[in-house]
């Protein structure tokens, strides 16, 4: 060591944090895999990666937790987008109110969030059995397409999805982009979709790629409640296949990460 330049020592210093890092991550991950390939009955097989797409109740979880997952990005996108530009541009001092509005549900548990739903839900039989809201309430409940799980990962993902497009806002000018647009006859949605949009491209791809990381990955809420989406299959399946569990799992992970990169490498492309 007495021989490296001060240079070369942060470097080695980076480098082992690194790779303790990467030990930390991969270690774990090597195991699950082994586990999904190896048996002491059966030796070695990748027969449980092959059974993944054949396995009852996966295609249609997964396309339930897929549906739910662009359901929840337009939604949210469609309620935080312009409240954040409105804010920006007609009452900046309320910015501060909106964040704070925006991050709460980070401080609130999930079993108390769904405590909550809970109680809503069973409050609406007696109340308003009698009135035109009554479809409404069972309709928000089909285990097909659970909309009442929409409503509660609309709330979950407000924080990840202001965080992220607050960045990209506060990488452009809006107000000059915006007055620039008006003065040359441009409407309002104009605006919005041929000059806001797409100068935020990469922070509604992240806000997309968080929104749908969370409702794929997201347990508590779905189980209380009733519903069987991806990561309740996933936990289900575990007590009938280990293996198989595990080997979903890891290819969710996979996926993730994957999406993950393309995403990072699209907005350093932009740069």
């Amino acid at each position: 060591m007495a021989g490296l330049t001060t240079i070369e020592r942060p470097r080695l210093g980076r480098a082992a944090v690194l790779a303790i890092a990467g030990l930390y991550f991969v270690l774990p991950l090597a195991a699950s895999f082994w586990f999904t390939i190896h048996s002491e009955a059966g030796g070695f097989s990748f027969a449980t990666y092959g059974n993944i797409l054949s396995a009852e109740g996966f295609t249609k979880s997964l396309f339930t937790s897929l549906g739910l997952g662009v359901a929840t990005i337009v939604v949210v996108l469609a309620l935080m987008l312009p409240a954040m530009l409105a804010v920006r541009l007609g009452a900046p001092k309320l910015g501060q109110v909106l964040e704070v509005v925006c991050t709460l549900p980070l401080v609130v548990p999930p079993i108390t969030f769904v405590a909550g739903i809970s109680t809503v839900l069973r409050w609406g039989p007696e109340h308003l059995a009698n009135t035109p809201f009554w479809q409404t309430l069972i309709a928000i409940q089909k285990p097909n397409f659970p909309i009442v799980l929409v409503l509660a990962y609309v709330v979950l993902a407000t924080p990840y999805v202001y965080r992220s497009l607050d960045a990209g806002l506060r990488a452009i000018d809006v107000r000059t982009l915006v007055e620039a647009s008006r003065n040359l006859g441009a409407g309002w949605l104009t605006v919005m979709f041929r000059t806001i949009l797409p100068n935020l491209r990469t922070s509604i791809a992240s806000a997309a790629f968080l929104t749908l990381a969370l409702v794929l990955g997201e347990y508590t809420i779905a189980v209380l409640l009733g519903f069987q989406p991806f990561a309740v299959w996933i936990v289900t399946i575990s007590g009938a296949n280990a293996q198989l569990s595990v080997a979903v799992s890891l290819l969710s992970l996979i996926v993730t990460w994957a999406l993950l990169l393309v995403v990072s490498g699209v907005g350093r492309k932009r740069k």
